[in-house]
């Protein structure tokens, strides 16, 4: 009960106060925990019904375009009775209270630093889940973005620096010194990383600012552009076999924004035509009418028979380190 009651009492106490009054900053213990792991801190009654059910159709839903099923966080579930000291310090905590009435809140650095706590609260189960359901983009989006900072943080400690792409292509972009420039040709670079199973890799180019409509044809214009530079740029193993866009696969498309951009979001898999490979892909465009162009980057994965999220998860934060001149 002493436990349940600090943890009460520390979710309030965001500052304190000097003796005159002013405020001053409270020092957090640092967080932990790995990328995409998610602590649900609920009792086990509701964690075992139908919160627990929402919680996982929403939090645990498929990473869209991967070749199998893998979900978007991997959650650590805890009753409140033991959310206290180091269990209090995950980097990213879903907590839910019911016989309260019915509120969200998003809290920065309760507990720790960094981190993102997100608190529903409701006086029945019904009440809770509707919270869950109606602002569940903003959930997957709070806690993607506070782990896309943590990747890029990690990113920033051994920075790769030796390379032509600022000169080349006008931009910036933040990848580890564990990639190697595997191929440069033009303002084309692919960026490359051996992993134990494969490899992970990175395309930067550009295109005409003309080179996608808009409308409903953006995504056949997409897999025509990707699929024409594969074949020019990404051979595969054999004579006459080159990266394309699988078609068997519906891609995810969308708009999002990239540097304070316009950006069209695609995810897939590729496979490479007359070879027997294929993995999944994340391909930005981001419109950069200051520079009269389109800025391309991709991130893909060749990894069989291992999981693959989180390798498209550090290639996503790579991609979202770009700043356009």
């Amino acid at each position: 009960m002493k436990k349940t009651l600090l943890a009460s009492l520390s979710l309030l106490l965001f500052i304190a106060c000097n003796s005159d009054g002013s405020k001053k900053k409270i020092t957090r213990p640092p967080s932990s925990g790995n990328i995409n792991n998610l602590s649900v801190v609920v009792d086990n009654d509701l964690w075992e019904g139908t919160v627990g059910e929402s919680i996982r159709d929403i939090l645990g839903a498929e990473v869209y375009g991967l070749p199998q099923q893998e979900p978007l966080f991997s959650m650590h579930q805890m009753p409140t009775a033991v959310f206290s000291d180091f269990a209090a310090r995950n980097r990213t905590v879903l907590k839910i209270e019911k016989g309260k009435e019915a509120e969200i809140k998003f809290l920065e650095n309760p507990f720790a630093q960094p981190q993102k706590l997100v608190l529903v609260r409701g006086n029945t189960n019904t009440e809770i889940i509707d919270q869950l359901k109606q602002n569940s983009t903003k959930i997957i989006s709070e806690f993607k973005n506070e782990e896309i900072k943590q990747r890029q943080k990690q990113t920033r400690k051994s920075l790769h620096k030796n390379n032509n792409i600022g000169q080349v292509l006008g931009l910036t972009i933040q990848f580890p010194s564990a990639y190697r420039i595997a191929k440069e040709d033009g303002k084309f670079f692919w960026l490359r990383r051996d992993i134990k199973t494969g490899t992970m890799n990175v395309l930067l180019y550009e295109m005409p600012l003309n080179a996608i409509s808009k409308g409903d044809d953006a995504i056949n214009d997409v897999i025509k552009m990707r699929d024409s530079v594969g074949e020019v740029h990404v051979p595969g193993p054999l004579e006459d076999s080159y990266m394309i866009t699988e078609e068997a696969y519906t891609p995810f498309f969308n708009t999002t924004i990239i540097d304070n951009k316009p950006a069209f979001e695609t995810k897939s898999t590729w496979e490479v035509k007359n070879a027997f490979m294929a993995g999944p892909f994340i391909n930005y465009i981001i419109e950069d009418k200051i520079n009269n162009r389109l800025v391309v980057v991709e991130g893909f994965a060749y990894a069989p028979s291992v999981s693959k999220r989180d390798y498209m998860f550090e290639l996503e934060a790579i991609i979202r380190s770009i700043k356009i001149k």
